[in-house]
């Protein structure tokens, strides 16, 4: 059984068990009550909130992705276009991935102002880098020519979490935005009368290094983790969130290769290595289940 939907099975140290009133074993009277610790809203310490992915939400961008999980709904829309950043040089092969993040003004119960300058705040700037990196992390950026494609993420409604589901969103719209490069690599170098390409060919325009249908190189994920009430917790709310004394967000490939690990002790006591590692494994599970979720949309 996986980590969606509502866990049917009892839990007991931790692992998944099914009970049979037929099996063999001690009467129910002498089995000591087990008591499963229960969220806020209902759900075990290891499970995620229900996650639906809409894909090609909106019909302009090559990509669009809303992305419900729980209370917390985003939309990322990835967009192509034929230009590069002014620090790519000609030598270098390939494209570029970035992305921006912003909160809009109704996604919380107080309206959350437009920002002053620019269309982000400081926080939004860390999200947004963080969500560029993991990005890139898994993308060959030589294999999609000289475009740039960016990753637009706007949280409609914030809930919790909403740089992790805007991360394992932009992956989804990133995948379909991969998918609709042209087949043939604008400004690609063309053969003389001889059909050979003449030479020396700049990196960035040479179609040997061209193959969209293998950029893509590892699926990612991302969720938040955290220590609220002294348990460990996958998947934080906001009420969570806001009593939580460790907070941590994670960024994981389908390789097991970590890409981001974001995390803090909110109450200046710290907490040990043991503790960190119970975080990663349930946060390796959560993005496993996730991955789950991304693969079942790009199925439809």
């Amino acid at each position: 059984m996986g980590m969606r939907g509502v866990r049917e099975s009892a839990r007991v140290g931790g692992e998944e068990s099914g009970s049979s009133l037929d099996a063999p074993g001690p009467a129910w009277t002498d089995v000591p009550a087990i008591i499963a610790v229960m969220r806020n809203d209902g759900r075990a310490n290891d499970q995620l909130r229900p996650v639906k992915i809409t894909r090609s939400f909106t019909q302009t961008p090559a990509g669009s992705v809303l992305w419900q999980q729980g209370n917390t709904i985003v939309l990322v829309t990835a967009s192509i276009s034929q230009e590069l950043p002014p620090f790519f040089k000609e030598n270098k092969p390939g494209g570029w991935v970035t992305a921006e993040y912003v909160m809009l003004p109704g996604s919380t119960p107080q309206r959350k102002g437009w920002p002053k300058i620019g269309h982000t705040d400081s926080r939004g700037t860390e999200i947004q880098r963080l969500i560029g990196r993991s990005l890139r992390a898994v993308l060959d950026l030589s294999k999609i020519g000289p475009h740039t494609i960016a990753l637009d993420c706007q949280v409609l409604q914030a809930d919790g979490g909403t740089r992790t589901a805007c991360i394992s969103a932009a992956w989804v719209a990133l995948k379909d935005a991969v998918a609709k490069l042209p087949r043939e690599m604008p400004g690609a170098a063309k053969p003389d009368a001889t059909g050979a390409i003449p030479q020396p060919v700049p990196a960035r325009y040479d179609p040997a290094y061209y193959d969209p249908n293998a950029a893509v190189i590892d699926q990612l994920a991302a969720v938040s983790v955290g220590v609220v009430d002294g348990d460990v917790r996958l998947d934080l709310d906001y009420f969570d969130d806001s009593r939580a004394g460790v907070d941590m967000n994670v960024a994981l490939t389908a390789s097991g290769r970590f890409v981001e690990l974001q995390g803090a002790a909110e109450n200046g006591e710290g907490f040990d290595r043991s503790t960190m590692n119970r975080l990663l494994d349930l946060a390796e599970r959560g993005c496993q289940g996730l991955m789950g979720y991304q693969i079942d949309a790009l199925g439809r």
